[in-house]
């Protein structure tokens, strides 16, 4: 165990610098190190390790949306509010369109066998996308447009929508029965998370202003909450009262910063160092768990099908972006930050297998391939674009 950890962070160091060193995005080189010693490639990483990958996926995925909420201002996230909104599920049914359209053709499949690809393959990657926006926001690209805010705010409740279709999408393929209550859980979901986060994080800030915490006690204590947050959507799902843990943690540390503006300083500052350390396990481990057989089995086919499904993805993200008054470059670039998946593809690409569904390996194969081909395509592209298509407060 200690020294799979060791060659995480190695590798992932390693990997990191030679992309920087060849002008690509860091986490780019993490994804092809975790491919390198994951179990299919020199399989160095030990059995106790896989296991726990997907806990600490998660654990750094917490870290990195609390300082999301902690960066974020609620102002900024008023004034692109109607745009925001509608690219938390528009770009993802365009896509899922796209593959009930072309998926048949292509690969020869039913319509509900495409409905699940499409859920699987629609959601953007918080992992990718949410650690570029910070880095834009830190910088003032396109702040002033409020174009990392808009992003950040409608990828971390894309993942909510997608993943409720998958699961509606799923038990239609093993022959449930789907009613409107299951789709009724999207918008639940959604406000409850954001409710609880907003309670969890104004108590935690009343208690920030009040008590004389040291620095690193006020990293643990919301790095605690975000964590318990994030777990109780487990049980809650359980007891059918579904909500977003994810979407709470942001929520939480957006309270927490209007509550107590100088404590969320100190944390969005320490918390910056805890990413350093959590970014290269998170990329690591996703790169981990791609399954190259899966991806060498599906060939072209497969391949242009993404490539064309993301297409009616740009076109949706263009639709939400209409009435604003933003210039062509920034929506292009709007449409470049949306492509990437990677996170969501990882955690549920191999469910239809595992329920023994007969599509489950194809699933599994364009998922993925969605991740070798979007990833890239979105991170390299966020990275050697912005400069040119934002401007910079």
């Amino acid at each position: 165990m200690l020294e799979s950890i060791a060659l995480i962070f190695l590798f992932g160091l390693a990997g990191g610098r030679a992309a920087s060193a060849l002008r690509l995005p860091r986490l780019l080189g993490m994804l092809l190190a975790g491919m390198l010693i994951g179990p299919c490639g020199l399989a160095l990483l030990g059995e106790p390790m896989l296991a726990l990958s997907g806990d600490l996926r998660k654990l750094a995925l917490i870290i990195i949306l609390a300082r999301a909420g902690l960066s974020l201002n609620l102002e900024d996230l008023k004034k692109v509010g109607r745009p925001a909104m509608l690219m938390c599920f528009v770009p993802a049914c365009f896509e899922i369109a796209g593959m009930l359209l072309l998926a048949p053709r292509i690969l020869g499949i039913s319509l509900a066998d495409a409905a699940v690809i499409g859920a699987v393959v629609a959601a953007v990657s918080p992992a990718v996308v949410v650690p570029q926006m910070l880095r834009l926001m830190d910088e003032g690209w396109g702040t002033r447009e409020g174009i990392p805010q808009l992003i950040l705010a409608g990828a971390s409740v894309d993942d909510v929508f997608v993943i409720v279709l998958f699961s509606a999408f799923t038990s239609l393929a093993a022959g449930k029965d789907v009613g409107a209550a299951h789709f009724l859980q999207i918008p639940v979901s959604i406000v409850l998370g954001v409710v609880l986060g907003i309670a969890a994080g104004y108590l935690l800030g009343r208690l920030l202003r009040r008590t004389g915490m040291r620095p690193q006690a006020e990293v643990l204590l919301l790095l605690s909450v975000s964590i318990l947050l994030a777990w109780a959507e487990q049980p809650a799902s359980v007891l059918g009262v579904p909500f977003s843990g994810l979407l709470a943690v942001m929520s939480c540390g957006l309270a927490a910063a209007g509550t107590a503006p100088a404590a969320a300083r100190r944390l969005s500052e320490a918390y910056g160092s805890l990413w350093a350390a959590a970014e290269i396990v998170l990329f690591v481990l996703v790169g981990a768990a791609v399954e190259l057989g899966s991806a060498a089995e599906a060939g072209l086919p497969a391949a242009a099908l993404i490539l064309l499904v993301l297409v009616f993805r740009a076109a949706g993200v263009l639709a939400c972006l209409l009435g604003t008054r933003l210039k062509a470059g920034e929506r292009l670039f709007c449409v470049i930050a949306y492509l990437p998946k990677a996170t969501v593809q990882a955690a549920i690409g191999a469910v239809p297998l595992a329920m023994g569904l007969g599509c489950g390996s194809i699933v599994l194969t364009v998922s993925v391939l969605s991740i070798l081909i979007s990833a890239p395509i979105g991170a390299v592209g966020m990275s050697l674009s912005y400069k040119k298509l934002l401007e910079k407060a």
